[in-house]
């Protein structure tokens, strides 16, 4: 028999629940006593059905969170939410699993939260894409008809992402486009954080609310500031410190990339504060490479991997670097003017000291007078 105070390998203490819960509303911004709040409600069976599809994409996010460990993928599926339908992780195949997703929805009708990976395609009528033989967007749209809530991982899911890169042979679009007039939680990035999904979906379970969305669909908690207002690089793109190419000494002391392309001045995203799967450093800057813009429509896949982007809001201490390089020269004009000002100067500082001259010699004389 164990020692009553010993807990099982397996077993997971009230305590440590309340603290997965916790970190969960955290990493969205949520108040500590918001986990406590989801903890009763898991523990009271509330734990929101959830179905998963994909389409057009690589499985990425899928993988991303497969490598999350606070908490982990076992604690995510079984204790936090209920994962009842996932081609990717299921046992079941075929019609056998078909019947689990049919089953699902009739159960949890006006219920279930729907995630959505991958692009879905419309052109030539979306026949570039079936899953048990029944067309992408027919299929989306069947499902989200009777989903409480709708979110897009990644972003093929959010706005096309790769499938949709010129010349798009696919006509691939996101979710939204796919479902106008449903509200749909867009969670860009190539892959998307994990833990926005997660906080989503457990704000979603436990206060029956969506977190405040942006004119894009992305909740505003991840996706408000661009990675450059946070990057640890900041400092050194503030005093002007850039790396010029890669693996010369600034690269290797750690300067800014923005010479090198990086796309986080235009990048809306949280990378740079809520680091991949626990692991300081994880992601692109944090490793030495330039950000790419993934999650943005328009520059990732799109814009050259090493152009430079524009910085909106120039103001300090955003002005203060000269990112154009190179060292200034004075020209002849300048140079002149310059003179000029030095020599009026020089000048009035030489009037000046001769009045106080005669002055002090006018009072010298008089002192000495009877």
């Amino acid at each position: 028999m164990p020692h009553p105070e010993v807990a099982e390998p397996s077993a997971v203490t009230r305590r440590d629940f309340v603290k997965i819960c916790t970190a969960a509303a955290a990493s969205v911004g949520m108040p500590a006593w918001a986990g406590e709040k989801m903890a009763e409600n898991v523990a009271k069976g509330k734990k929101p059905s959830v179905i998963w599809l994909h389409f057009q994409e690589c499985t990425g996010c899928t993988e991303s969170l497969l490598r999350s460990s606070a908490p982990d993928l076992g604690e995510l599926i079984l204790d936090l939410i209920s994962l009842d339908y996932h081609e990717t992780l299921a046992a079941a195949a075929g019609y056998q699993f078909e019947a689990v997703l049919e089953k699902t929805m009739k159960e949890n009708a006006g219920k279930y939260v729907l995630i959505v990976e991958g692009s879905i395609p419309l052109k030539d009528d979306g026949i570039y894409c079936y899953v048990g033989g029944h067309k992408a967007i027919d299929t989306v749209r069947r499902v989200a008809e009777k989903a409480a809530a709708v979110i897009a991982i990644g972003s093929c899911a959010s706005w096309g992402g790769i499938p949709s890169s010129s010349p798009n042979p696919t006509g691939a679009v996101g979710v939204a486009q796919a479902l106008p007039g449903k509200t749909v939680v867009t969670l860009p990035g190539c892959p998307a954080n994990p833990y926005n999904l997660l906080g989503t979906v457990l704000q979603f379970a436990t206060f029956g609310t969506l977190p405040a969305l942006d004119d894009k669909g992305r909740p505003k908690f991840a996706y408000a500031r661009v990675i450059h207002d946070d990057c640890p690089r900041r400092a050194h793109f503030d005093n002007g410190r850039f790396a010029q190419a890669f693996g010369d000494a600034g690269h290797r002391e750690g300067w800014c990339l923005y010479k090198l392309g990086c796309k986080g001045p235009q990048t809306h995203a949280n990378c740079s504060l809520l680091h991949f799967c626990e692991v300081p450093g994880a992601w692109p800057i944090g490793i030495g490479h330039p950000c790419i813009g993934c999650t943005e429509q328009g520059i990732a896949f799109t814009v050259p991997i090493h152009q430079n982007m524009p910085i909106d809001r120039p103001t300090a201490p955003m002005a203060y670097p000269n990112v154009g390089g190179g060292k200034g020269e004075v020209g002849a004009i300048a140079a002149g003017l310059g003179g000029l000002v030095v020599g009026a100067a020089a000048g009035a500082s030489y009037v000046a000291s001769r009045k106080l001259n005669v002055q002090v010699k006018r009072a010298e004389g008089e002192e000495k007078k009877p």
